[in-house]
């Protein structure tokens, strides 16, 4: 089994690889019938010496490969008929945007593997960026928190070398007596508190921070079921939020009448409450004053969040009475940090994290005969057709929907 690890060609540049020189040595000493070729690039966090020192051969020739390894969607015309590819399709949601891309794997008979729906046979997602979105998205919101203020200048994530620098320049900040509140306890969420655990801030439990006052900058981080609660009255829980949000209607505002800054790390599912509206923002009791979105559902559960934001400018203003964008500095403005690529800030860590996953959960079904149904669960296309598991997309490509 030859396996090619492909240049990313998609506009904004992506530093990120599925594979570091590291992992590629893991994969070949581990499956010794493997091999592995890396195309070129200029902009790969990791360069092509790196992988040459490990024994890679680096060569354009991926027609050569069975299998292509990629992040980010795969321009049409750069495709490869006839192959394997892994990426991030971005098509399993009907994205009007890559109608065309889907169509085109199909045309040019590609099995398409999408690291979204890579799952394990409790259908849980094994490979993922989520950590490291949360990571960088907790760091880029204490940067707009001290730009917004002029409290503080943090360097841009994209500057720094990984997450210990991060932290190391968090630890540096003087804050005021904030109160923080982060949502999720998924990936990102829990990525997120590891850079509030490692700046060295307190955590309090729900009753401590809606309550008290502090002294000191403290956080609390919760999940659906603490701000979220059933219309019926009756006591909900998780599960059952997950399994029947309709029938659920947000408790958030308690939090926003006293909290300063916001992280967004929670899952947003459909028919889900928004956790607050444009009307909540405008209401004189709602008090966040920077929003760091990192779940970034653009007018979704996060009223602020209006459009995504980019790494080269990451920070917005909304204005809660007129609706509308204005200078995150103006003193009636929210700041707003929703960039939608944060991994791709911390391109060594993350292509590091990401790598183990697919080491651990993918590799091995190329050389096991999927016995674990891994391949079988993520392939959406074959032989020219969807396959049964994503036929539901088949309007979106004939463009019925």
């Amino acid at each position: 089994m030859k396996f090619g690890i492909i240049r990313e060609r998609k506009n904004p540049p992506d530093k990120r690889v599925v594979l570091s020189p590291e992992a590629c040595q893991k994969v070949l000493n581990k499956f010794p019938q493997a091999q592995i070729l890396v195309e070129p690039s200029p902009i790969r966090a990791y360069p092509d010496e790196a992988y040459k020192k490990v024994g890679l051969a680096v060569t354009d020739n991926m027609q050569e490969c069975d299998v292509l390894l990629g992040v980010k969607e795969v321009p049409m015309a750069a495709l490869i008929p006839e192959k394997k590819y892994f990426f991030f399709s971005h098509t399993i949601k009907k994205q009007p945007y890559n109608r065309k891309l889907l169509r085109a794997l199909l045309e040019k008979n590609i099995e398409m593997y999408d690291h979204e729906v890579i799952t394990n046979t409790q259908e849980q997602r094994v490979v993922a960026f989520g950590r490291y979105a949360g990571i960088v998205g907790a760091y880029n919101g204490f940067r707009a928190y001290g730009l917004k203020y002029g409290a503080f200048k943090l360097p841009k994530a994209n500057d720094l070398e990984d997450q210990a620098a991060l932290i190391a320049e968090l630890k540096k900040i003087q804050l005021p007596n904030i109160k923080v509140l982060l949502t999720g306890r998924g990936r990102v969420g829990n990525g997120a508190r590891e850079m509030l655990d490692g700046m060295g801030m307190r955590r309090v439990n729900v009753t401590e921070y809606l309550d008290n006052d502090f002294n000191e900058p403290v956080y609390c981080q919760i999940d659906a079921g603490e701000y979220n609660k059933r219309k019926d009255g009756v006591r909900g829980n998780k599960a059952n939020f997950f399994a029947h949000p309709e029938e659920y209607k947000s408790n958030f505002f308690r939090f926003a009448k006293v909290t300063d800054f916001y992280i967004a790390g929670h899952f947003y599912g459909q028919g889900a409450p928004y956790l607050f509206t444009r009307e909540d923002a405008k209401h004189p009791d709602f008090k966040i004053k920077v929003v760091a979105d990192v779940s970034c559902d653009i007018d979704g559960p996060v009223a602020t969040t209006i459009r995504p934001s980019t790494i080269a400018e990451p920070i917005y203003g909304y204005d809660p009475i007129s609706e509308s964008e204005v200078d995150f500095k103006n003193q009636e403005a929210i700041a707003v940090m929703a960039v939608d690529n944060l991994p791709c800030e911390l391109p060594r860590d993350a292509s590091k994290g990401f790598g183990e996953a697919f080491i651990k959960n993918v590799i091995p079904a190329f050389f096991n005969g999927d016995k674990d149904g891994v391949l079988q669960r993520a392939r959406m296309t074959q032989n020219g057709k969807l396959t049964e598991r994503y036929a539901y997309l088949q309007d979106y490509v004939d463009g019925k929907e």
